[in-house]
């Protein structure tokens, strides 16, 4: 059998001197250090004869031999991953690791004490929680489960609607203000969302009905958007689940209709049936049903 020029590995290294633009960045990237990579790269270039990238002041750049290296390098990581996601999809024991992506306020209010049932239940399956705004990516697995806040779910994956979310405008007592007309929303300093959540509907909600230049203080996670407003720095929108665990937060409106808030767990369609995605995902949901009249509840 003929031994091919360059191997799986070295793939990855062009794929990581192409996406970092460094020996360093992509030495991080591999987990490695520098000059292994330069090592790599050069031992590969020989052997192919071909420079794979230029090199400047300003970084690593593809040459044209480097862009079908990076293209077709890019397609057999997308076999790989596939592969894996339908290999796991088999697996009927429940055991293994499920690693799991959502929120620092549904982990401070909602979930922790739910994983720790599901760790007493299902001691062999350990749970990696990844905390954080942002998506993950669960078709390249970077998560097996999402657990999100969101009207809007992805259409590539599957799940099921665990609650609604309501919201509503609240203020810390000391600030004195026992009802809100939406006439005088503008005579007030707000607190709203920053970074990538300002573009989800509350944050468009304040920006139309309040306006840009009445909010105050920006912050990119709702747990540190409740102690904002819990602190009297300002008023602001919070879920009612989370506002009413604060006794000094008061109510200044019913939920806001346009803003459709729910609570979701989602998975990639080829991990659904994997024994430990299941049984994770139907405890999380039986946990939550419980705790639903507490989620949808409004009021201080």
């Amino acid at each position: 059998m003929t031994q091919p020029l360059v191997s799986w590995d070295d793939y990855r290294t062009v794929l990581a001197v192409s996406s970092a633009r460094s020996l360093a960045g992509a030495a991080e990237l591999l987990a490695v250090n520098q000059s292994t990579v330069f090592r790599r790269l050069g031992a590969m270039e020989e052997r192919l004869g071909a420079r794979l990238f230029e090199r400047s002041r300003t970084g690593y750049s593809l040459t044209a031999a480097g862009e079908g290296m990076v293209r077709l390098a890019e397609r057999m990581s997308e076999d790989i991953i596939d592969f894996e996601r339908r290999l796991t999809g088999q697996d009927l024991r429940p055991q293994g690791e499920v690693r799991v992506t959502t929120n620092d306020t549904l982990v401070v209010h909602l979930l922790t004490p739910i994983f720790a049932s599901f760790r007493k239940a299902y001691p062999e399956i350990t749970l990696d929680v990844v905390v954080g705004n942002q998506s993950l990516n669960l078709s390249k697995r970077d998560a097996d489960v999402a657990i999100r806040a969101t009207a809007d779910p992805p259409e590539t994956l599957v799940g099921r609607r665990l609650a609604a979310i309501p919201w509503a405008i609240y203020a810390a007592e000391s600030l004195g203000i026992a009802t809100l007309d939406p006439v005088d929303y503008r005579s007030h300093a707000w607190i709203g969302l920053g970074d990538n959540l300002a573009s989800l509907k509350p944050g468009r909600w304040l920006v139309q009905h309040v306006g840009e230049d009445r909010i105050g203080w920006r912050i990119n996670t709702v747990l540190g958007l409740a102690e904002a407003v819990a602190e009297g720095a300002g008023i602001g929108l919070l879920p009612c689940f989370i506002a009413r665990t604060f006794p000094n937060l008061v109510p200044l409106s019913g939920p806001i209709p346009d803003i459709p808030g729910a609570l979701w767990i989602l998975t990639h369609p080829d991990l659904r049936s994997t024994a430990r995605v299941r049984v994770f995902m139907d405890h999380v949901g039986t946990e939550i049903a419980r705790r639903r009249g507490q989620i949808e509840g409004v009021g201080g």
